[in-house]
């Protein structure tokens, strides 16, 4: 162990009055004394913002699945599953790291023979796990909505079935459960062996280029083609659509959507191929949501339309303006190819040469999945499992659960488990024929909750718990969430060393100075103005219609791989992530200037 140490996990206090709604979050994601002999870090890449109780199941199962495909069906060598805890709602991981010899030689030939066969059959698996995806997707899509009647239809007893209707709200909540986790399973599938074929490149580059920077073995695989970048094509060309049907004067950025869809529907022809145009690139390209696919309010653009709606008008101008909006694709394939011949040409001998080639070819095979899952996973399937989970709050909410007060959002207050368990206690009334008890037992504790995740989101979040490694081996946390043993240091730097510059992963070249503005969770992404730089915990690929506004992007955590650093690199927006604290640190208005090259963020006047 180091000699520097964040606080413990045993020193962080529960705040005031939140103690009945943290404990309330299951046993086994509490911190618990033994948790101080290890390292964690706050996950602010998919958790920045306090959990509500039912949303903990995009942490569980998550981490459920994961650790099942390193540990058990994977067998990645040094590395197994992560820990997860949660306090003030807020969720801690720390990985389990493999560091016997005879166990990772004994882990490297199982996993050699697994992920064969995946590299060998890439293209044919991944068509396979779409369909398995698409299966699934329909399969939630096709769960009756939970509903009791007053008395059973007679087909009941003449049909022969005989099983009243109550039982059905535990058969499709349950249903709905083991869908979420399935779909876990198939995230994790593919992807830790898509960061594994990066990674196993990454390695070779940095033995054979000691110099080599991690941002030019990046963009040796930019420029890929992923599902996840089709939302924001399908705005733009929603945009370009608007222009050649000359009804582009409908969208500006005070409009009201309901009013322009209204004026659309009956104004034109053009307007109604417009509105046509429009539900093409709903389904299924709509079905993203604003957030990472972790928190159930994060709406799909399909619920709420505002994010797309406000890229319309720049993507507008620019196309009137006769200004390029797309993806610089084909310039970063062409520095792509580029980077990797001029290396090549370093190599001294034919192994290393067909090494290489060999390697940066099963990269560029694998590498598209990486981003490519989000959209069916995160993002389709998880909204819809969320807006399954809302109409067993209609119906709770129907039978007075929530109070007279109560909204239907409230259902998402409860874990999954005391979910079950009012539908439970509702199937029993409806049963006896006789009022439930959760009406009288629900509405104080669902208050309670509500203010604590409110009181939660007022305080400061440490970036890490307990004793810092002396080194951090895992590839995956070092690439994804950048968390290496320099950047810890930094994080634990007291500010005397330069008090005005941050220090985190160069994601992508290039220098910008400008107005910071710091969003710290969705709803503020409308502050955001033209030539701002973003400074955020984390971003994610759905706010790329946010980038045409924005000058450059710095973030709190993230390293080479993360998805923030993958979309800036295919905007070719200069940004800079894992900065540990520019959140903290960087005040709303600053003047900062941002490195993307060094991976530097200056605070040049402070607001």
């Amino acid at each position: 162990m180091s000699d520097k140490s964040f606080a413990l996990p045993s020193s962080i206090a529960v705040i005031p009055g939140t103690e009945a709604a943290q404990a309330a979050y299951p046993y086994y994601t509490q911190f618990v004394p033994e948790d101080d002999q290890k390292f964690w870090f706050y996950n602010s890449m998919h958790f920045p913002e306090p959990m509500h109780h039912f949303d903990m199941i995009t942490a569980e199962a998550a981490y459920v699945a994961m650790g099942a495909f390193n540990t058990r069906v994977h067998c990645l060598p040094t590395a197994k599953g992560v820990d997860h805890r949660i306090i003030n709602g807020r969720v801690y991981i720390g990985g389990v790291v493999v560091t016997d010899p005879d166990e990772i030689a004994e882990r490297v030939a199982e996993f050699q023979q697994r992920a064969g066969h995946y590299y060998e059959n890439w293209e044919s698996l991944y068509e396979q796990w779409k369909g398995k995806m698409k299966a699934l997707i329909a399969e939630a899509q096709a769960l009756p909505s939970p509903s009791l009647p007053d008395y059973e239809p007679l087909e009941t007893i003449t049909e022969g079935d005989a099983v009243p209707a109550s039982h059905d709200l535990l058969k499709i909540y349950q249903q709905q459960i083991e869908g979420y986790h399935r779909m876990w399973h198939h995230h994790f599938e593919f992807l830790l062996l898509g960061y594994g074929a990066y990674m196993t490149f990454f390695g070779f580059c940095k033995k054979a280029f000691p110099e080599i920077s991690d941002q030019a073995i990046s963009r040796m695989v930019a420029g890929m083609e992923a599902e996840i970048f089709r939302p924001d094509e399908e705005v733009k060309r929603l945009a370009r659509r608007a222009v050649e049907l000359g009804v582009d004067h409908h969208f500006t950025d005070d409009m009201s959507i309901d009013e322009v869809l209204a004026d659309l529907d009956k104004v034109s022809a053009q307007g109604k191929v417009w509105l046509a145009d429009l539900e093409e690139s709903r389904n299924p390209w709509f079905n993203v949501s604003s957030g990472d696919g972790f928190y159930h309010y994060h709406r799909s653009w399909n619920d709420d339309l505002s994010l797309p709606f406000a890229a319309l008008p720049g993507y507008i101008a620019k196309v009137k303006a006769g200004e390029n909006i797309e993806r610089p694709t084909a310039q970063l394939i062409e520095e792509r190819e580029q980077l990797v011949a001029d290396y090549r040409e370093l190599l001294d001998t034919d192994e290393d040469r067909a090494t290489y080639d060999q390697l940066i070819e099963l990269a560029h095979r694998v590498f598209p999945y990486v981003e490519g899952h989000k959209f069916y996973c995160e993002h389709w399937y998880t909204n819809l499992f969320f807006n399954k989970i809302r109409e067993f709050g209609r119906l709770l909410l129907a039978h007075g659960f929530f109070g007279p007060d109560g909204v239907e959002e409230d259902v998402f207050n409860l874990t999954q488990y005391e979910l079950e368990s009012a539908i439970i206690d509702l199937m029993l009334a409806w049963g006896v024929g006789a009022g439930p008890r959760g009406p009288a037992y629900w509405p104080a504790i669902i208050a309670e909750r509500k203010a604590a995740i409110a009181e939660w989101a007022k305080h400061p979040t440490p970036p890490a718990l307990g004793n810092v490694p002396e080194a951090i081996d895992d590839p995956a946390i070092n690439m994804l969430w950048g968390i290496t043993r320099e950047n810890l240091d930094s994080w634990l730097d007291d500010g005397t060393e330069n008090p005005n510059e941050l220090k985190g992963f160069a994601a992508c070249s290039g220098v910008v100075e400008g107005t910071a503005r710091v969003v710290k969770s969705v709803s503020e992404i409308g502050r955001i103005q033209q030539g701002d730089i973003l400074v955020c915990q984390v971003t994610n690929p759905t706010w790329s219609p946010l980038f045409q506004k924005i000058s450059a992007a710095v973030s709190d955590i993230g390293g080479s791989m993360s998805h923030m650093a993958i979309v800036a690199r295919e905007y070719n927006l200069p940004a800079v992530v894992g900065t540990g604290l520019a959140t903290v640190k960087i005040r709303d208005g600053a003047r900062i200037r941002v490195d993307g090259g060094k991976g530097t963020v200056s605070i040049l006047e402070d607001a």
